[in-house]
């Protein structure tokens, strides 16, 4: 028994040091003077100096927080209307629609890529920040409805009718009832988009144009060369705001749980 317990401890350890020792190495090589993420010389925030100063590298990362933001609050908005709309109501091809959804999610990204280039050549329309834009709504959109559809079967209908009884609108009905319920699946689904946004690779490299380039694809043309220092501060940073806001996340909803707790 005991050796069955300490076996598992080893495993989850090990799974734990395997997902988050390059991360640490990322965090412990931004303050490394050398240049070469090779060996660590000594201690320093000269890199976090230099980052300020590279406007390359500030500028891929603008348009990445301004992609991101921007098709998170689009997919979030439709995705979620969608899986509303998809939840209530039956209608002709409704089971041809609900498969159509998975295709963005199953079909490898490279192919969904090339489709979309090929999409905005028959439109002519201009490579840039707005086609990266429309490019990640177009792959975000299934995945908030995936989320938001989880939530809203295990939402009783029950609910919505008692709404209905005491007089309340559709509108109404939805507003102060529906979403409030199915906040988690929203919140869930956006932030599964806005994750997704900003690490994409494969598809902004074909949707983008001149002018559009984004803190991942400016990384990835890095590679050859190597990556600079100031890269691992800006990455840095960007883990710090999320411990930050997981962190106060976490402390928020406790304190719900508290006041819960304390009402009842």
């Amino acid at each position: 028994m005991k050796k069955n317990k300490l076996r598992r401890n080893i495993f989850i350890i090990s799974v734990f040091v395997f997902l988050y020792l390059p991360i640490f190495i990322l965090v412990i090589y931004s303050f490394n003077a050398s240049k070469m993420n090779i060996v660590f010389t000594h201690f320093t925030f000269k890199w976090y100096k230099e980052l300020l100063s590279n406007t390359t590298l500030i500028e891929a990362f603008r348009n990445t927080i301004i992609i991101a933001v921007t098709s998170t609050v689009i997919s979030t908005i439709l995705g979620t209307i969608s899986a509303v709309g998809l939840n209530k109501y039956d209608f002709k091809g409704k089971n041809f629609i609900n498969s159509l959804i998975y295709i963005p999610i199953v079909i490898p990204e490279i192919v969904l890529g090339i489709s979309l280039l090929s999409v905005y050549t028959l439109f002519h329309l201009e490579l840039g920040i707005t086609s990266i834009i429309i490019a990640h709504i177009t792959f975000s959109i299934p995945y908030v409805i995936t989320s938001v559809r989880s939530t809203l079967n295990a939402l009783s209908k029950d609910i919505e009718e008692a709404s209905y009884d005491l007089g309340a609108n559709k509108w109404n009905t939805f507003r102060y009832v529906t979403l409030p319920l199915i906040m988690p699946g929203v919140i869930s689904g956006a932030t599964l988009a806005f994750t997704l946004s900003m690490d994409d690779v494969v598809i902004s490299y074909f949707t983008a144009g001149p002018g559009s380039n984004t803190l991942p694809l400016n990384i990835y043309s890095m590679i050859k060369t190597g990556i600079t220092p100031d890269v691992n501060a800006l990455s840095t940073l960007m883990l710090l705001v999320v411990v930050i806001v997981l962190t106060s996340s976490a402390v928020i909803q406790s304190r719900r749980i508290q006041k819960r707790e304390l009402l009842r």
